[in-house]
């Protein structure tokens, strides 16, 4: 899984307006989702390397591209970033690495059905991490969504075996839960950054600071950072498709659609995902399986509407 749309479910973005949506911006949405729906894929690809190398070439290709763009366009801009920003992004930046890390390693030891639903349950620890921290209550509807939620994740947990094929799902399953969780923290910390700042001048030094955590943990924990070329590649594409055509694309889509919008495209990601690993590896999840990801996806889809303005409501009506 790439990063998600730069900004949270609920938060509206400017230059929308009541405009029509350009033909074009349907087709870039279109793109974007199967950019993102091939993540696990990618990594699967790879083979047996290491993830956590996996994770942080990622990161570092998409930095080396952007750092120079971002040197020349926003330069100023992020200069300018009070010191608490700064503190807020490199902060936002840490749990970003460290989701890329636990989600790739999910992917090596899970099915690609199982740890693409379960990832996608991040706006669920939004609402969870909302009302612990900033004392968000969210209304009846949202805390049935977010049970059925735990529910259906707990489905896909039990039947996350599928007789044995793969190397060990229940840490997989559990390692997509917390990559959730991270993308979730990620978002809540850098949210506040993102609407005072432009895209580019939050996602570099973002990503660098994730590229730099994945690099650190690696150094630390003796994990070889030399893969075979095809595995370069791969990681390189990780981070071109999913990550800058990707979210690249959500990011401007956000200019003419609602966040919520986004938020519940993005639930065919893993249904894209699981279609193609069933095409492509033959990856069959048990039945129950496929019970418990329809009720983690429509009760993530009960939250994101939920959280939605009531401007991004009224659109929908």
């Amino acid at each position: 899984m790439a990063a998600p749309p730069s900004e949270p479910v609920g938060v509206e973005s400017a230059g929308r307006g009541g405009d029509a949506v350009p033909p074009g911006i349907w087709a870039l949405l279109a793109l974007a989702l199967v950019a993102v729906g091939t993540s696990p894929i990618l990594v699967r690809l790879a083979g047996d390397v290491p993830a956590l190398a996996l994770a942080a070439w990622r990161t570092v290709f998409v930095s080396v591209l952007l750092v120079p763009v971002a040197a020349v366009r926003v330069r100023g801009e992020i200069r300018a970033l009070p010191r608490r920003d700064v503190g807020l992004i490199a902060v936002a930046g840490v749990f970003l690495g460290l989701h890329f890390m636990a989600w790739i390693t999910s992917v090596q030891l899970t099915s690609v059905a199982s740890a693409s639903v379960l990832v996608t349950l991040s706006p669920v620890f939004i609402v969870i991490l909302g009302a612990v921290f900033l004392h968000e209550r969210p209304d009846r509807r949202t805390a049935v969504a977010i049970a059925a939620a735990v529910a259906g994740a707990a489905l896909i947990g039990a039947t996350g075996g599928d007789g044995g094929i793969y190397p060990d799902p229940l840490l997989g399953n559990a390692l997509a839960l917390l990559a959730a969780f991270l993308v979730a923290v990620y978002l809540l910390i850098s949210r506040s950054v993102r609407q005072r700042t432009s895209f580019l001048a939050t996602f570099v030094p973002l990503n660098t600071a994730a590229a730099l955590t994945c690099l650190a943990v690696c150094v630390a924990l003796g994990v070889p950072l030399g893969l075979p070329l095809p595995a370069l590649a791969l990681a390189f594409a990780l981070g071109i498709g999913p990550g800058l055509v990707g979210h690249g694309s959500f990011s401007l889509a956000l200019r003419y659609v609602t966040a919520a919008l986004i938020g519940l495209l993005t639930l065919a990601e893993p249904v894209i995902s699981t279609a193609i690993a069933f095409a492509w590896f033959g990856e069959r999840p048990a039945p129950l399986a496929f019970v418990g990801m329809a009720v983690v996806l429509a009760a993530i889809s009960a939250v994101v509407v939920g959280r939605a303005s009531p401007e991004e409501r009224g659109k929908r009506k």
